[in-house]
């Protein structure tokens, strides 16, 4: 009986104390305002010390735009969880470039074609002589075949690149199409090499003659003898259109080079913050501090765009020098052109050639029983 009474009074202790921490805790929660979730869920109450469910919109703002962190390993790019760039790059190749690259290369060939119709093939006016002059020798032939060589490779390789998937691909099946875009892919970097070493010689071999003059001015004014019959504006070694040719591909063909070296080495150079910099002294609003992705997104779209716009330069090139007029083939072919063509186009070259005695224009070896 007493060990009853002991158990009983055991238990309504027990049960005051339990009461009153039931009171306690609902004194504390009585004095929270649940509604409230910002004053309810205060820093601090979630493990870790974060906001927890209640998250900073401008922390996501700012990860959103870029904003890097800090990680533990060597590399330090992955401090940057939300990368928007990324999809401008790829809205901007998918989109723009993709679509005005085609524009650009079937508007030229329209052209030409157009031309062609209207104009026909520029012949030679008063037939050929039979007598021939030098006009490139080996070695500017050498560098030449070079530059135009691995460029047509480049062109090939990298519009397979941009546009393969859409046009290869459903023609060859994903088979082949790997194999070519992987063999392209190598073309594309090692001929690069071979690019650049063609574009310092022709630098150097022909800068001299690329210099524009007064005559040029002249030969534009009369359209270059290409648009009218029996009209041949007088030229020096280089008329203005190909000293027009000679810088775009020079210019051009620096830009696309350096942004291809940076495409060859990643995350190496800098050149357009840099670039952006220099612009900034004239008082530009330039972003200068750039992250290495985006120049690397950057120097692929602007590798891109130089790049379609010297293959619309060299389809040109390429029509005028072949079917486009006759005799100037000849020019890079032997080297050796016909007497009646050099005058008609480059009549002041052939009257700087004829005084200089050992480069007086020759007969062919032909020239026994020939058209003389």
């Amino acid at each position: 009986m007493q060990k009853n009474r002991r158990f009983a009074a055991g238990l309504a202790t027990a049960l005051t104390i339990f009461a009153l921490a039931c009171l306690v805790v609902a004194a504390v929660a009585g004095s929270l305002d649940f509604a409230n979730p910002a004053l309810a869920q205060q820093e601090g109450q979630v493990p870790g010390n974060t906001l927890g469910g209640n998250s900073d919109a401008d922390i996501w703002r700012a990860i959103r735009q870029g904003e890097q962190g800090t990680v533990s390993i060597p590399n330090e790019q992955a401090g940057v969880l939300v990368q928007s760039e990324g999809e401008n790059w790829r809205s901007i190749r998918n989109g723009p470039l993709s679509v005005y690259g085609v524009w650009a290369m079937l508007g030229i060939i329209a052209l030409l074609a157009l031309f062609f119709a209207l104009r026909g093939r520029i012949r030679i006016e008063h037939g050929r002589s039979g007598r021939v002059v030098e006009r490139f020798n080996f070695i500017e032939r050498f560098a030449h075949w070079l530059t135009a060589g691995s460029f047509v490779v480049l062109a090939l390789t990298g519009l397979n690149m941009l546009y393969g998937r859409y046009v290869v691909l459903p023609l060859l099946g994903p088979e082949i199409f790997s194999a070519i875009t992987l063999a392209g892919k190598y073309a594309h970097n090692y001929l690069a090499f071979a690019f650049m070493a063609g574009l310092v010689l022709i630098f150097v071999l022909w800068i001299r003659d690329n210099i524009p003059d007064r005559t040029d001015a002249k030969w534009v004014a009369a359209g270059g003898g290409m648009f009218r019959k029996g009209v041949h504006p007088p030229a020096k070694r280089f008329n203005a259109g190909q000293k027009i040719v000679f810088w775009l591909v020079i210019l051009g063909g620096l830009s696309v080079s350096l942004s291809g070296i940076a495409l060859l080495f990643p995350f190496e150079f800098s050149m357009f913050s840099k670039t952006f910099a220099f612009f900034n002294l004239f008082g530009f609003d330039l972003p200068a501090n750039l992250t290495p992705m985006q120049e690397m997104q950057l120097s692929h779209i602007w590798h891109g765009i130089i790049g379609l716009l010297l293959i619309a330069v060299i389809i040109a090139h390429i029509y005028i020098g072949t079917i486009g007029m006759e005799g100037a083939f000849d020019a890079m072919g032997s080297g050796m052109v016909d007497e009646n063509w050099a005058r008609e186009h480059h009549s002041l070259w052939v009257d700087e050639l004829e005084r200089k005695p050992s480069s007086q224009p020759s007969p062919p070896a032909r020239a026994a029983g020939g058209d003389d």
